[in-house]
């Protein structure tokens, strides 16, 4: 089933500012949140709905894959562009404080239940990914160490010398966050904020964790497989969601962003789908035709050249360039015919060329025939 366009589910255009679609969050959060809709599932999905939408078009780098790709920019294999495969404890977490500027603080006491024992999530965490032509034309599976804030091994992320350590947080009685009534142009509303004594974890610690010093991980490494789809391009950014840095004392890992750069071609260059090819051929070739070897993204292949062939013809490779990532079309390889012309040439060279320069008429005069051109040039070397 194909996914609703964001613009539509917030209700904006694609001009809409960031001020417009916050605002346009805002109102369908309210309308669909499950506070106000309990046991309605539709709601509900309409809720998550909003909340994915909202986080890529509140995002510009997010937004400009999207504007671009649309709906493809969400990758296959743990990728995503978006808010795909948002939960709702993902949404109160990362979107909750959207409301502060208007009081509503962190939504209302629904999402409370669902931070219990939270603490902050960790920091997301950006690569670069170097990709030949030929790796992003197949797609490819890249295993990459990555260098990151690992969840605490001696105290399992907890912070906490041992059990006796922690203690249940006195200001939200364990909650993570504290409720409060504010007045606002609906009503009395009920909201939540994060406990700030505890930080959202629900707990306190009378004795930190001797190898993480109460902060829940520490440095260290991971070895990642990272499965990148045909047809991206130099500069997009690929989101693998919960393999960022691990969470301040058991809160939820950030996110790996990836961003893809594209190695040189020693032969080849990239124009959007087509991979473009300079050939260069000698006069003689050019005129008589021959046949020439072609580097392509699959290997060489033999092509044809006809006989007077201009210098700045393009020859074309049907779907021999690079896939795209929103579908199955590929693009060709486009081959642009240059005519060598040497530098230095020897003494023999120079008499035959200096012959065939001072022949009236061996070049084409407007309204010539290309036979009657290659005919005179045929009398000239018969008569030699």
């Amino acid at each position: 089933m194909s996914k609703r366009d964001y613009y539509e589910i917030l209700g904006v255009g694609r001009e809409a500012d960031q001020s417009s679609i916050k605002k346009a969050y805002r109102e369908k959060a309210v309308q669909f949140h499950p506070d106000k809709n309990p046991g309605d599932k539709a709601a509900e999905e309409k809720f998550k709905e909003a909340a994915e939408a909202y986080e890529v078009l509140s995002d510009p780098d997010k937004r400009a894959r999207y504007d671009r790709y649309g709906h493809a920019g969400e990758m296959s294999g743990g990728f995503s562009g978006g808010g795909a495969g948002m939960t709702m404890e993902d949404i109160f977490a990362q979107f909750g404080d959207i409301f502060g500027d208007s009081g509503f603080g962190t939504f209302f006491g629904g999402s409370g239940q669902r931070q219990r024992g939270r603490g902050r999530k960790g920091a997301n965490l950006r690569i670069k990914v170097s990709l030949t032509l030929e790796e992003i034309s197949t797609g490819v599976t890249k295993k990459i160490k990555v260098k990151k804030a690992v969840t605490c091994d001696e105290c399992g992320g907890s912070g906490a010398k041992d059990r006796n350590s922690v203690r249940t947080c006195t200001t939200c009685n364990g909650a993570g966050y504290v409720r409060q009534v504010r007045s606002t142009f609906l009503g009395q509303m009920q909201t939540t904020i994060t406990c700030p004594t505890c930080d959202g974890s629900g707990q306190t610690i009378t004795s930190n964790c001797s190898k993480c010093r109460g902060e829940g991980h520490v440095q260290g490494e991971e070895t990642l497989e990272i499965e990148i789809p045909a047809g991206v391009e130099e500069g997009m950014q690929l989101s693998l969601r919960n393999k960022g840095n691990a969470g301040h004392k058991g809160g939820p890992p950030g996110d790996l962003l990836i961003t893809i750069e594209e190695k040189t071609h020693e032969s080849l260059q990239r124009d959007g789908q087509n991979v473009v090819y300079e050939l260069y051929l000698n006069i003689a070739d050019a005129a008589l035709g021959t046949s020439a070897d072609v580097p392509t993204l699959e290997g060489k292949v033999k092509i044809k050249i006809p006989a007077g062939t201009q210098a700045g013809k393009i020859l074309r490779l049907r779907e021999k360039g690079l896939p795209s990532i929103q579908s199955y079309v590929r693009g060709d390889q486009l081959i642009h015919v240059n005519i060598w012309t040497p530098k230095k040439v020897t003494a023999e060279e120079r008499d035959i060329l200096e012959k065939i320069r001072t022949l009236p008429n061996f070049q084409p005069q407007p309204g010539a025939s290309e036979k009657t051109f290659f005919e005179k040039m045929k009398d000239y070397f018969r008569m030699k």
